[in-house]
């Protein structure tokens, strides 16, 4: 109750797009321009599950989550909260090369992860470009581990004891 109380005090003069992800992105800002003491906020985006239809689904879940983000990171520049801010963006699987037999796509293991701050020490593109030829079974090979990019926002970003949540040392990359 308190965090909605001191939200409502942030008002906003970014426009966001009128849908559920936009309006919870909205949310978080209010949250991150009244100075709530959460460190973590997680919203999900549904479609992505392109079995069928991979196209159109793409485009408008793809357009969905791109104009939010959009209205966010321009709301916490404007608000001069950007570098106070590490937004990261992923999925649970990746899809595989290959069209299936319904115009889409089944899950896949290789995937990116988007990381965006204005705190970013090194920006750009981190892994080369998958070899659509070099497959595993089917699936793009990775080049960098997932959990490389976990231990790196834990240690460097949250200053959390990576190691320990993550059961084991992986190697933190160099953008935070």
């Amino acid at each position: 109750e308190y965090l909605a109380d001191k939200a409502r005090l942030y008002n906003t003069k970014q426009t966001y797009p009128d849908n559920s992800f936009a309006n919870r992105l909205k949310t978080i800002a209010a949250l991150i321009h009244s100075n709530a003491s959460t460190k973590i906020y997680y919203i999900s985006s549904a479609g992505f599950d392109t079995h069928v239809n991979q196209l159109n689904a793409q485009e408008r879940s793809l357009s969905i989550v791109a104009e939010g983000l959009g209205s966010f990171t321009e709301d916490l520049k404007t608000g001069g909260r950007i570098n106070d801010v590490t937004i990261m963006i992923f999925s649970e699987f990746g899809r595989r090369v290959a069209q299936n037999a319904s115009g889409g796509t089944d899950h896949g293991t290789a995937n990116n992860v988007w990381i965006i701050s204005g705190a970013l020490k090194k920006r750009g593109i981190y892994n080369p470009i998958a070899d659509l030829k070099q497959l595993t079974n089917g699936d793009l090979k990775h080049s960098i581990d997932f959990r490389n990019v976990y231990a790196t926002l834990l240690s460097k970003w949250l200053e959390a004891n990576d190691v320990e949540i993550l059961k084991n040392k992986f190697e933190p990359l160099t953008f935070i």
